[in-house]
Formats: C-alpha cells, sequence, structure tokens
C-alpha cells in the first residue's frame, strides 16, 4: 500500500501519496461541509497504512473512529451508494485501533506534561503575560536551572515564583529587575488555570511521544484520539498544548528524510486558534517548526474553516490540500473564496473559484503531491465514506477501549516525586532551624555573659563588703579595748574608794 484512496472524481481515483504526505496538508470548509469526515478517512487509510495518528477531537465527532461501522446505521444506504459511485470496491465497515487521551483524564488516559518541559515561551503564551511578566518568567526558569531545581508541576512553580520574589534584590543583581508586580500577577495566572481544573495538566507521569508512535498487533497505526470537548473552552491551552506536542517531536525525533511513509501524522483541527493573538516570536517557531519537521518524519494536517486563517508562510508549506465548500455572502467571504481558488493549480475543465460555493457536503476540491513532488490538478471530488462509525462513540464504548486499552495502567496514576516544591520547603526549614540555632547560640551567650556580668558584681560587692568588714573591725576593737581600759580604771577608782572609805573607819 502507497498511497490513501480519498474518493473519486469523474470516475478517477484520487490518493493521497503516502511517500509525499510528509509534506503536510491542509483540511478547509464552512462548518458543516465534511470536514471531520475527511479527517476520519484520511486517519483511516494511514493506520491502515501502519502510520500513527494524533487528532484532537473537538466535537466529540471523531471519536467513532474506535468503533466499526454497521448496516444498521441510518445512513448506511448513501454511504454505500457513495462508495459503489466512486469506484470503492471492496466497501466494509472496520474500526480502527483508538487510544482515547483526555487533559482532564476524564474521557480518556490523562494527558500530561511537566512545566519544564512546557517552558517558558509556551507557558507564557498560555497564562496571557506581557513582556515583562515572560521576563521575569525567564528568570524563574533560568534560576531552576542553575539550582537544579525540578520544575514538574504547578506547585513547583508556584513555589519557584514565591522563592524569586523573597530573593528579589540579590536576584536582580545577577538575572534582571525582578518585579513583586509581575510575580503577584503570574501566581494569579496560575490559580485561574487550578480553578478550571487544568493543575492536573502538569505533573507526572508525562506523555512519552514513544506511546504516540505504536502500532497494533496487526500493523496498524494507534490512532490517538485527545478528546478537546471541554478543552476547546480554553482556547489558549488548546492551541498551547498542541504546539507543544509538535515541537516536542521536532524536538525528539532524528532526521530521516523522506520515508516511504510518515511515522507519524498529526491533524491540528481548529488550526486558527494557534496563530490568534500570538507573539511575533511564537508565529517564526511555529513556521520553522512546520518547515523542518517534515524531515522527521511527521506530516502536519490542518483542519479549519478559512484558508486565510493561516499565516501564507504556513500555508506555503501544505502541499497536501482538501477544500470544502466556502460561502461568498459578504466581501471578505468573497476575498477568502478568491484566495483558496488561486491556491490551487487549475483544471481547465471548471471555474476553481465558482466550484468552491458549489460544493455539497461531502464533497471537495483535491489536489496532492504527485510522484515528483508538483502539486496534481485540482479535481471535483466524492470523498469516500469512513469504514468505521460516522458519529460519536458511547459512553460504555469509549470506556471500554480506555479500560482495555494498550495505554491502561500507564499514565492513570499521578506520581508525585520530589521537584522545586519540596526541595526548596526543604532549604527552607533548613534554614528556619539555622536561624533558630543560630538564636538559641546567641541566647546562650547572652545569658553565659549576663551571668558572668553578674558574677562580677557578686565578686566586687563581696570583696567591698569584706574590706568594710575589716575596716570595721579594727575600728571597733580600738573602741572596745579604750572602752574595756576606761571600764577598768573607773572600776579600780570606785573600788579603791569603797576600801579606802571602810579602811578609814
Amino acid at each position: 500500500m502507497d498511497r490513501i484512496f480519498i474518493g473519486g472524481a469523474d470516475g478517477e481515483a484520487q490518493t493521497l501519496l503516502l511517500k509525499r504526505a510528509n509534506r503536510h496538508g491542509l483540511i478547509a470548509g464552512a462548518t458543516g461541509t465534511g470536514k471531520t469526515v475527511t479527517l476520519q478517512i484520511l486517519a483511516e487509510g494511514f493506520s491502515n497504512a501502519g502510520v500513527p495518528i494524533f487528532a484532537a477531537d473537538v466535537k466529540g465527532d471523531l471519536s467513532g473512529i474506535g468503533v466499526s461501522g454497521s448496516a444498521e446505521h441510518k445512513l448506511h444506504p448513501k454511504l454505500v451508494s457513495r462508495a459503489e459511485k466512486i469506484g470503492l470496491d471492496p466497501y466494509g465497515y472496520a474500526a480502527s485501533p483508538a487510544v482515547f487521551w483526555d487533559v482532564f483524564g476524564e474521557l480518556g488516559h490523562p494527558l500530561r506534561t511537566t512545566v519544564s518541559e512546557m517552558g517558558p515561551l509556551l507557558l507564557s503564551r498560555l497564562l496571557g503575560l506581557n513582556d515583562t511578566q515572560e521576563g521575569v518568567l525567564n528568570i524563574a526558569f533560568q534560576l531552576a536551572d542553575d539550582d537544579g531545581l525540578l520544575l514538574l508541576d504547578l506547585k513547583d512553580l508556584r513555589s519557584l515564583l514565591a522563592h524569586v520574589s523573597d530573593r528579589r534584590s540579590e536576584l536582580s543583581r545577577s538575572y534582571g529587575n525582578v518585579s513583586p508586580a509581575s510575580v503577584g500577577a503570574i501566581q494569579r495566572r496560575l490559580l485561574v488555570l487550578e480553578r478550571e481544573g487544568l493543575d492536573h495538566f502538569f505533573g507526572e507521569p508525562a506523555l512519552s511521544l514513544d506511546d504516540m508512535m505504536k502500532v497494533d498487533a496487526d500493523g496498524r497505526g494507534h490512532v490517538n484520539i485527545m478528546d478537546a470537548t471541554r478543552l476547546i473552552n480554553n482556547p489558549g491551552l488548546y492551541s498551547t498544548f498542541l504546539l507543544w506536542l509538535l515541537s516536542e517531536l521536532f524536538e525528539e525525533l532524528p532526521e530521516v528524510g523522506d520515508p516511504d511513509k510518515p511515522r507519524l501524522v498529526f491533524f491540528f483541527d481548529e488550526a486558527h486558534l494557534l496563530f490568534r493573538d500570538a507573539p511575533k516570536a511564537l508565529l517564526e517557531k511555529i513556521d520553522q517548526t512546520v518547515k523542518l519537521i517534515r524531515s522527521k518524519g511527521v506530516g502536519v494536517y490542518f483542519v479549519t474553516q478559512n484558508p486565510r486563517d493561516l499565516p501564507e508562510s504556513v500555508l506555503a508549506q501544505l502541499g497536501n490540500r482538501i477544500q470544502h465548500a466556502l460561502r461568498a455572502y459578504t466581501p471578505n467571504e468573497q476575498k477568502a473564496v478568491r484566495a483558496a481558488a488561486g491556491s490551487f493549480r487549475p483544471n481547465p475543465a471548471f471555474d476553481t473559484e465558482d466550484t468552491i460555493t458549489q460544493l455539497g457536503v461531502g464533497e471537495a476540491l483535491v489536489s496532492t503531491l504527485a510522484e515528483k513532488g508538483e502539486p496534481s490538478v485540482v479535481q471535483r471530488t466524492l470523498i469516500r465514506p469512513p469504514s468505521s462509525r460516522l458519529g460519536p462513540i458511547l459512553p460504555d464504548e469509549r470506556r471500554a477501549l480506555v479500560q482495555n486499552g494498550p495505554m491502561t495502567g500507564v499514565y492513570d496514576t499521578e506520581i508525585d516525586r520530589e521537584s522545586a516544591y519540596e526541595m526548596l520547603e526543604r532549604r527552607a526549614a533548613e534554614q528556619r532551624q539555622a536561624e533558630l540555632e543560630a538564636a538559641e547560640r546567641e541566647a546562650a551567650e547572652a545569658r553565659r555573659a549576663e551571668r558572668q556580668r553578674a558574677s562580677r558584681q557578686t565578686t566586687r560587692r563581696t570583696t567591698t563588703r569584706r574590706r568594710t568588714r575589716r575596716r570595721t573591725s579594727s575600728a571597733q576593737s580600738t573602741i572596745n579595748r579604750v572602752l574595756r581600759q576606761s571600764s577598768n580604771t573607773l572600776v579600780r577608782e570606785v573600788v579603791r574608794g569603797i576600801f579606802g572609805s571602810l579602811r578609814r573607819r
């Protein structure tokens, strides 16, 4: 199998050549024109060719790829009729090996990354930080690297920011100015993430890209479906996560050139969210990643309503294009139709601009890259029906696939190992203990000094009393001696007088 059957046009099959599938692609069209079904049949085709898939399921419709279609489906007659019309023979029903993921851990295996892996640039975009606040966040990340602090979850980052604020005077001399107001603003944004239930997105076990690039026992590539029905309510996190995943693929995968088939195909639904309000530095990073990641064997397919949602520099790199119907009621919409038509290699059989507005549901203009890499002439094409279920999976079916899937038990239990929070808490406790011991030593020294001072004072008082007693004793002895002498003289005189008088009688 060297190509994927997309649909039929005037008896001619429209296919996607696998060896050119890593040259990226675009699926565009107004709401309700069949973009999700096109994504689904491409995912089935890649999976059958042994190519793993990653796709975000924004509306829940893509989840049906995990179960087989059936003859009982209400659209069965139309699907069979279309298969016959475009020459899809045989047409049968089959499920694809789907693996379900969910950032919130509710409708699939938990999807996590660490704060360190997300990095300051993408985290700044996620939090909506201004340039000053982003600068403070960069300082925090640099300090973590310099001090060997591992940033895994949000409590690590909150603890680090508090540490940066406490040391801002010291850090400002080495890293740059740290504003307490900026630290406070970042902390408030982190609190919002936690209140939205996204704190579990950061942590361990973090997603391993190897688990996204597996095949089943039959050699079919896993179709990794990330439920985004709730996540899309936070467009910043949705687009930032997908961009992070894309950048991780770019950083970790080795160069393989142009392989016979992609190593992974990445579908980016609601692609306009990726570029909305993106700063210039981020747009340049996206452009570079898309341009170079094809050499890693990764094909990126953007799914959006209007090709004008994507920058020209990115559009120029999308060689495989499937354009569903566009509406042209306003001047801006008419410009969009002209721009979309101008991106195709013209077909002399019809006017491309007029045809875009006339396409029915399930029809598209298709142009893919040929053997030598040149785009094929655009063809009006009936998209083939999927073999898996058309529409969302049932809750019980999803639960069974998650519980019995290849990733069961790998990511379901969160791990909280020692990281920046615990390390800073321990350092703070050690510092408090050291300060307490120092204070106790100072108090003991003060008590010792006080005892010594008191002892010296006591010694001085004792010496003074002794000297006073010695002086007192000497004077008293003199007085006593005088008194004794005076007393003896008086007694003698009295006694002499008495006896004298007696003798005279």
